[in-house]
């Protein structure tokens, strides 16, 4: 019920207003190229932020770069290129970015991909949407640790990891992960056959939302002495999010949506302004509110599972 008086409540924070002064920190926004991560590139921009626009495209992060110049006064994003549903791809990010940085102070692991079709796996044959929300984002998470901990070390101020995730991790299947589900196979085809054409994709959707909540409190507990982390829903929000869906659905979901720059406020909110008792390890929601998920998103089994099925993918890259 927080959540849903969250959504239709006024917000009162103000990212133009309420942001402090950001010269000097370094952050990382993935899929910052569009949508909810465009915005939050552009909040940290107009308060003097270094900001690196990690995107799998080039040519539209290029674009991207462009537009956000005229829109902030001349202040310029970097380009880091970063495709998170290839391991390889997710290595040679991190190590471009640890070249050229010392330290990162805020890493928005934002981009994502919902309801894709079924038979799209990772370059390493993960499920496309897991590999890309969850484990993508956790290994780069991992790869950037050393910078996140100099952060810390540089300003005695805890870095920030923003994981997006979402409200449809409700959506979830059974335990909240199903492991048949993650890799391409028989056992996989049998689950999806199971499940059906038209749930699994929402299944699946949901599957990795819930990975993000249970990664960013894995992060939260084993990195506490250098670090916050939380999972935000950015709310009900119009976006590219949808591209993969029929295009009556777009219609029908995109009429009541939240306009794009209003899915910015939230992780916003939580990597700049909030203190790091109030969110490190919660589920922040729109405007900049935390509340409690549902038990599944607690469970410290699933957690440890799911975390040792991340690194044994993670292996040898």
């Amino acid at each position: 019920m927080g959540g849903v008086l969250a959504l239709i409540s006024k917000p009162s924070f103000v990212p133009e207003r309420d942001i402090p002064d950001l010269t000097g920190k370094v952050a990382i926004v993935t899929g910052g190229n569009v949508g909810i991560g465009y915005q939050t590139v552009k909040q940290l921009l107009l308060k003097d932020a270094k900001v690196y626009l990690a995107a799998r495209s080039p040519d539209k992060a290029t674009a991207a770069i462009k537009s956000l110049e005229a829109e902030t006064n001349g202040k310029k994003a970097i380009f880091l290129k970063l495709d998170l549903g290839d391991l390889k791809s997710v290595r040679t990010a991190a190590d471009n970015f640890l070249k050229q940085e010392e330290k990162l102070d805020l890493l928005f692991n934002n981009a994502g991909v919902m309801n894709t079709p079924l038979e799209m796996l990772t370059a390493q044959g993960v499920e496309l949407q897991f590999g890309t929300n969850v484990l993508g984002h956790f290994f780069f998470t991992e790869l950037l640790l050393p910078a996140l901990t100099k952060s810390f070390q540089h300003n005695q101020v805890p870095a920030r990891v923003i994981s997006t995730s979402s409200t449809l991790y409700t959506l979830a299947p059974g335990p909240g992960v199903e492991f048949a589900s993650l890799k391409g196979g028989s056992e996989r085809d049998a689950w999806l056959k199971k499940t059906g054409k038209f749930l699994a994709p929402w299944r699946l959707y949901g599957q990795s939302k819930m990975g993000n909540i249970l990664a960013s409190n894995y992060l939260a507990k084993t990195h506490s002495d250098v670090l916050v982390s939380c999972a935000v829903h950015p709310g009900v929000i119009r976006s590219e999010l949808q591209r993969h869906q029929p295009g009556w659905m777009q219609v029908l979901v995109n009429s009541p949506l939240y306009p794009t720059p209003m899915g910015a406020l939230a992780q916003l909110w939580a990597g700049t302004v909030a203190t790091p008792a109030e969110i490190t390890g919660q589920y922040v929601v729109p405007w900049g509110k935390v509340v409690r998920t549902e038990k599944r998103a607690k469970n410290a089994k699933l957690e440890a599972e799911m975390i040792a099925f991340l690194k044994e993918q993670i292996q040898g890259f």
